[in-house]
């Protein structure tokens, strides 16, 4: 794991560098020759912190954005109105 240092204009210059050098390590953002912030991916994170993913991130299952999902047509004739009277 590589740790990079990047002054924060160049970050706010080259954001998407910063988000690549992410993925090989921390990313240490300067502000006036101090360290200031630090860029993570978010498994790099969950892995400091010991957090796990939340039930909304177990549910929202990105990899089905590309399932072909073509549901049949409910006919309503199937349908009983209930009598709540």
């Amino acid at each position: 794991m590589t740790m990079t240092t990047i002054t924060s204009r160049t970050f706010n210059q080259d954001i998407s560098k910063a988000k690549r050098n992410a993925a090989h390590g921390p990313v240490i953002i300067t502000d006036r020759g101090r360290p200031a912030h630090v860029l993570l991916t978010i498994e790099q994170y969950q892995k400091i912190t010991g957090k796990e993913k939340s039930i909304l991130d177990l549910l929202a299952m990105p990899h089905l954005a590309e399932v072909d999902l073509d549901p049949p047509i409910i006919d309503d004739t199937f349908f009983i109105p209930a009598d709540l009277s």
